[in-house]
């Protein structure tokens, strides 16, 4: 068996004495594990690195093997990343969401939105915004996506300022007032990509307080887990561990 695709590295480690086993999000073939052998020389171990993408053929004879890897790389962010302690916390966290994955499912849209993001994720003033879109989608397509399209009570789609905490389905303003204090705001940039950029840090710590509560409730309690490590670290280095939203 063999396949070609391109994929973002998400963890690497050891595998004998010269070898090391690779962890990919990949275009086509989703969260995809590898042995790659001389993964340990000196040549490439700056390509092996967490937040770099590669180029990679695939090889095993059955398809439920571990199988090999020829890696060659494509863009070698990892240099950027580490000279940053907010983007080395963020690369920890999107391999921590995608590790919800199943094993070898395909999610072209996580792909992309990683790929795009880890390009940011040295910038302070976007890569927060970015990340809790990430955790959005990363909901949607674990099969609890919220829908932030109309009013849950009256189908309006404009003014779309909380989300039902019981169904996550938004609510308008005019109709969510008298549940005001039961309701979770709506951050408007979780909707519109145009307002990324001015998204504020207390728009942004509420985008965070909305997805923690989803994946609080959908993802990690179903499993007896708690919040990742890699998210309260990533909190804290975009200075929104203390805001009163989260």
């Amino acid at each position: 068996m063999e396949w070609r695709d391109e994929g973002l590295i998400i963890g690497v480690r050891r595998h004998g004495e010269s070898s090391a086993i690779v962890e990919l999000m990949t275009r086509a073939h989703g969260r995809h594990l590898g042995i790659v052998k001389g993964g340990r020389s000196r040549r490439m171990q700056p390509v092996l690195q967490p937040g770099n993408s590669v180029g990679v053929v695939w090889r095993a004879r059955l398809e439920e093997h571990l199988g090999v890897y020829a890696i060659e790389p494509l863009r070698q962010r990892a240099a950027a990343l580490m000279e940053s302690g907010l983007a080395l916390s963020g690369v920890n966290l999107i391999g921590a969401w995608l590790r919800f994955l199943p094993e070898r499912d395909p999610h072209e849209l996580l792909f992309d939105m990683v790929e795009a993001l880890s390009d940011h994720l040295p910038d302070a003033r976007l890569a927060p915004a970015l990340m809790a879109r990430f955790e959005l989608a990363v909901l949607s397509e674990l099969g609890f996506g919220l829908d932030l399209e109309r009013c849950a009570v009256t189908g309006a789609v404009d003014d779309l300022v909380w989300v039902s905490p019981r169904t996550g389905r938004a609510v308008s303003r005019s109709a969510g007032e008298p549940y005001a204090d039961r309701l979770i705001p709506l951050p408007e940039f979780l909707r519109d990509d145009g307002l990324l950029r001015q998204a504020g840090s207390h728009e942004i710590a509420k985008a965070y307080q909305l997805t923690g509560y989803f994946l609080e409730r959908d993802v990690l309690a179903p499993r007896g887990l708690k919040e990742p490590q890699a998210r309260r670290t990533w909190l804290e280095k975009s200075g929104l561990a203390k805001s009163d939203a989260i």
